[in-house]
């Protein structure tokens, strides 16, 4: 059998390749794409991700309130929208506990519909799971519901609503959890590079990927001016958590520094491994360790470009290090 196989010279027509017609401006592109990069960092109101901090009550147990509502937030400069949030921030607050710890959220509910919780990558009991009707009632409008547990096990986990999941969650309604230490490979050698024994970790990031509803393209909730630089030193250790909220993949290079892949959804590997790109599926979360080697402004963002960059200039899920000497 033979075939033929032809290539047109107009095969790449898609807007992401060339633009259509001879009339493109393309100084003006030029321009747009420059004064948006320059316009890094612009200050929003909010910040997600804030460490909630817990009630100890008299048997030693550590109580957190949660309220779910609809609150103002600015995700891009200028560019404010109805986030579905837990106590006014997305992500919402950050929870972190020890193993052993007994664990009390009370849920507040004041959507404009039903609720749940369920906490993605916690063993809990079955009817702490928050998967409404299934493992506990739905948390109606106006009503509060309390979530108990142990925490059993390290996890880097996360906390987001199950009902009506596909709407909640991609609004703002979600959070990471984590329990323990971070464990980190010390004194390991990994592909020729000696990881140190008495290693200090400089900076943890909990880095939240949205790509849907209110809050869009973003990194913790923020989008491309808007999202927050970090600063640090030469020879800085940093550990990075990604959480992928979205509903697509995203591929997270981080420009000049391979990051260490050391755990799968809170699970320590065996063999970790280098990479400059790690894709992240939507539940998935990826820990990184990686140092500032070398000083400047590293550009960190997801690699599919379309998530970045448009005609109008930068956007969406991308933020730098600034690293000083």
């Amino acid at each position: 059998m033979e075939a033929s196989l032809v290539v047109s010279g107009g095969a790449a027509t898609d807007s992401t390749m060339a633009h259509e017609g001879t009339d493109a401006d393309w100084a003006e592109l030029d321009r747009l794409m420059t004064e948006s990069i320059l316009s890094f960092p612009a200050e929003t109101e909010g910040k997600g991700n804030q460490l909630l901090e817990p009630e100890i009550l008299a048997d030693g147990t550590k109580e957190f309130h949660l309220t779910a509502a609809i609150t103002e937030w600015e995700v891009a400069p200028g560019e404010v929208v109805d986030a579905w949030s837990y106590n006014g921030m997305v992500p919402a607050p950050m929870i972190r506990v020890e193993v052993g710890d007994q664990v009390r959220v009370v849920l507040d509910n004041q959507l404009p519909m039903g609720t749940d919780i369920h906490w993605h990558g916690v063993k809990v009991p079955n009817s702490m799971d928050g998967v409404a009707p299934l493992t506990q009632p739905l948390v109606e409008s106006g009503e509060t519901f309390v979530y108990e547990f142990t925490a059993r096990e390290p996890a880097i986990a996360m906390y987001h609503a199950h009902h009506h999941g596909q709407m909640q969650v991609p609004n703002g309604l979600f959070g990471t959890f984590i329990i323990g230490d971070t464990p980190v490979p010390r004194g390991q050698i990994i592909s020729g590079v000696e990881i140190p024994e008495d290693l200090e970790i400089a900076h943890e990031i909990p880095m939240v990927l949205n790509d849907a509803g209110v809050i869009g393209l973003t990194l913790n909730a923020k989008s491309f001016p808007a999202t927050e630089p970090y600063v640090g030193k030469v020879g800085d250790w940093v550990v990075a958590h990604y959480f992928n909220e979205g509903l697509q993949i995203h591929p997270m290079h981080q420009h000049q520094f391979f990051q260490l892949v050391f755990a799968k959804d809170g699970v320590p590997l065996d063999q970790p491994y280098w990479a400059d790109t790690v894709a992240v599926a939507p539940g998935e979360r990826y820990s990184v360790l990686f140092q500032l080697e070398d000083p400047g402004v590293w550009v960190w963002h997801c690699h599919i470009l379309t998530h970045v960059e448009s005609d109008t200039g930068m956007f969406g899920m991308v933020t730098a290090w600034i690293v000083e000497e």
